[in-house]
């Protein structure tokens, strides 16, 4: 073996140990998901238990969800069921909403915008009264996060859990978070809406008397 040889095979050896290290370094830098980690096909996580959620619901005190009125109601939500947020209890979407004109607000806990947001659809839903009904649906699995930062807000509406984003998707609305979807009492979607508000002013713009 000459010299040289020796030299190139020190050199690769250098290399692969550094390279080695590397790649330690990054795996000790960025561990593994957890196991509970979001996935868009899960309504919520196991840890969500009636059990579990049961404080969260508590400090959340959310009102009961909309009851199914007379009639189909909006044909892109014939079909869709979630959850409640107040109790766990079964809501056929379509249904709950029909003859109705409502505002749905989607959200995701871990979003500061939607945050910030969510105590101004609550002042509007207080000023419009009976006019309108006011939803959130909650987009994200961890169904206790959505529940504490409800509380937290001390936001009091209709909220429905909506991990796997049925609704979302049958309204066709972007995967964009906060959205606002603004249906019509036939059911129709009249707007809508990706952006945030910061007041119950700028939702009664945007919304209007449309419907």
């Amino acid at each position: 073996m000459t010299p040289r040889t020796r030299w190139t095979i020190a050199i690769l050896a250098v290399v692969v140990a550094l390279v080695a290290a590397l790649v330690a370094q990054l795996r000790d830098d960025y561990p593994p998901s957890p196991t509970n980690a979001p996935t868009p096909d899960r309504e919520h996580r196991d840890a969500d238990t009636p059990a579990a959620l049961a404080g969260p619901r508590a400090r959340a005190n959310l009102p009961p969800c909309p009851a199914s009125a007379n009639g189909p109601g909006p044909a892109a939500l014939r079909g869709v069921v979630v959850e409640c947020a107040a109790d766990g209890s079964t809501v056929d979407v379509a249904r709950a909403l029909a003859g109705r004109r409502v505002v749905i607000n989607l959200w995701e806990y871990w979003c500061a915008p939607c945050a910030a947001e969510l105590p101004a659809m609550a002042e509007y839903q207080r000023r419009v009264g009976s006019d309108v009904l006011v939803v959130t649906v909650h987009q994200d699995e961890n169904e206790t996060a959505a529940l504490l930062r409800l509380a937290e807000l001390g936001v009091r509406l209709p909220t429905l859990q909506d991990g796997r984003r049925l609704i979302a998707a049958a309204l066709k609305v972007a995967n964009v978070v906060p959205a606002t979807v603004v249906l019509r009492p036939d059911g129709s979607v009249a707007q809508t809406l990706l952006r945030d508000f910061a007041s119950a002013d700028e939702i009664a713009a945007a919304v209007g008397n449309d419907g």
